[in-house]
C-alpha cells in the first residue's frame, strides 16, 4: 500500500469512528509513524514520495495509533506531544493536556513575573511554570503537583525545556519552603457531577484529580487562599486559571482572603479565564 493510500485508509477510518477533526488527526497519526529521522513527517516530504510503498515498521504503528483514536484516546497522548506558548511539552495519561485557553494564564503572569520568586501549584504537565522559566525572567520557579506522576512528567519537560526550575512533590503548600512574589495556579475546577457531561477524550482518559474541583468546583481556589496565608509576599500577585461561569465568585473569595486590585480576564473567546489579584500590604494574604 502506498503512502497516500495509508493516509486516505486513515482518514476514512477516523472518520467512520466519528472523530473530530479526523482528517487532522489522521495526519499528525500518519506523520508520527513515518518520521524523518527524530522529527515528524512534514507534508511537503509527503507529497515528494506519497506514491512509494509504505514500510511495514511505520505501517503497524499507524495502524496502533489509528485504533487508540478511535477508542477517543487524545491524540497529544498518542505521540506524547503537545505545544504551549511555542515550546514542546511531552505528555500521558498523568497529566492533563496543556491547552491554549491556559496560555492566557501563562501570557498574564508573563507580564509581571521579571526578576520574581514564582510558585506554580498544581502544576501537571509543569507546561506554565516551565513557560515561565524559559520566555521570561524569573528569579526562580517552583513546581508543586501532589501527584507523583506528574511530577515525574513536569521534571522531564525541564529537562526537555532546559528550564532551571524546582519540582516538587506537594498537596498543595504542603512541602513548599519559603515565600514567593507570584503564584500562578490551574487547579481542578470542573464540578464533580460535570465531569462525566465532558467529551470521552477528557472524561475517559484525562486524570480525574486533575479535573474534579469537588461539589462546585470551588474546593481548591477555597484550601489555595485558606492554606497559601504567608506563602505570597505583601504587593506579590495571584493568578488562577477559572472555568467560565466561576469569574465573579473567585474574585469574590480573593477579596474575602484580603486581595486587592482583583481582576477577571477573558480568553480569546472571549469568555472568563482568569481571575488575579494583589496582596495587599499588611493584608492577610
Amino acid at each position: 500500500m502506498t503512502l497516500a493510500d495509508m493516509l486516505r485508509r486513515g482518514e476514512k477510518e477516523l472518520e467512520d469512528a466519528g472523530v473530530p477533526e479526523a482528517k487532522l488527526n489522521a495526519w499528525y497519526l500518519f506523520a508520527y509513524s513515518f518520521p524523518a529521522g527524530e522529527r515528524p513527517m512534514e507534508r511537503s516530504a509527503f507529497f515528494l514520495h506519497q506514491e512509494e510503498e509504505a514500510d511495514m515498521a511505520g505501517a503497524e504503528r499507524y495502524r496502533e495509533f489509528l485504533v487508540q483514536r478511535a477508542a477517543r484516546t487524545p491524540l497529544e497522548y498518542i505521540i506524547h506531544e503537545a505545544e504551549f506558548m511555542g515550546l514542546p511539552f511531552y505528555v500521558d495519561e498523568r497529566v492533563l493536556i496543556p491547552r491554549q485557553d491556559t496560555e492566557c494564564l501563562a501570557e498574564e503572569a508573563l507580564k509581571s513575573c521579571s526578576g520574581r520568586d514564582v510558585l506554580d501549584l498544581c502544576a501537571g504537565s509543569g507546561c506554565i511554570g516551565i513557560s515561565l522559566a524559559v520566555l521570561g525572567n524569573c528569579h526562580s520557579v517552583v513546581l508543586a503537583d501532589v501527584s507523583e506522576g506528574a511530577v515525574r512528567v513536569a521534571r522531564k519537560n525541564a529537562d526537555r525545556n532546559h528550564a532551571s526550575v524546582t519540582v516538587v512533590q506537594s498537596d498543595l503548600f504542603q512541602n513548599i519552603k519559603g515565600s514567593f512574589d507570584q503564584i500562578v495556579s490551574n487547579p481542578p475546577y470542573i464540578p464533580t457531577d460535570a465531569v462525566e457531561t465532558l467529551m470521552p477524550e477528557v472524561r475517559d482518559h484525562e486524570p480525574r484529580k486533575a479535573l474534579d474541583g469537588k461539589e462546585d468546583g470551588l474546593f481548591f481556589y477555597r484550601r489555595i487562599l485558606e492554606e497559601g496565608r504567608g506563602f505570597l509576599r505583601p504587593g506579590g500577585t495571584l493568578h488562577f486559571e477559572i472555568g467560565s461561569d466561576q469569574g465573579e465568585a473567585v474574585g469574590r473569595l480573593m477579596e474575602q482572603a484580603g486581595f486587592s486590585r482583583v481582576e477577571i480576564k477573558r480568553d480569546l473567546a472571549g469568555l472568563d479565564r482568569i481571575v488575579q489579584g494583589e496582596c495587599r500590604i499588611g493584608g492577610a494574604c
